[in-house]
């Protein structure tokens, strides 16, 4: 697959899992403090939850990355959305599309 070929299927799948967090609830209106954002850890449990990680690190981070065609290696996004939002039954869909995402880079682990 050519990086412009990726570039879109990347686009498409962050737009469904962006459209799937407004719809069951979990996109927040206020933004997070400044010093929210400036967390070492992963997935940034130690200042914010995984949905918000989501939101405001993962899909800023995706959209960067396809404005400049440069795709990361591998995604455990989905893996974590599994251990996330295991007794959360509204985010199934949500966990899908982000494995989903994980797939899109194939051997590239």
């Amino acid at each position: 697959m050519t990086a412009p070929d990726l570039g879109a299927l990347v686009a498409a799948k962050l737009n469904e899992i962006e459209a799937e967090m407004h719809a069951i609830g979990l996109w927040q209106a206020t933004p997070l403090r400044p010093n929210q954002l400036e967390s070492p850890g992963a997935f940034g449990f130690d200042k914010m939850t995984f949905s918000q990680w989501l939101q405001f690190i993962f899909i800023p981070r995706v959209r960067d990355a396809i404005a400049s065609n440069q795709f990361p290696l591998s995604s455990e996004v989905g893996t974590q959305a599994v251990r996330e939002f295991d007794a959360e039954p509204r985010a199934a869909h949500l966990t899908r599309l982000l494995s989903e995402f994980d797939a899109l880079f194939p051997g590239r682990k």
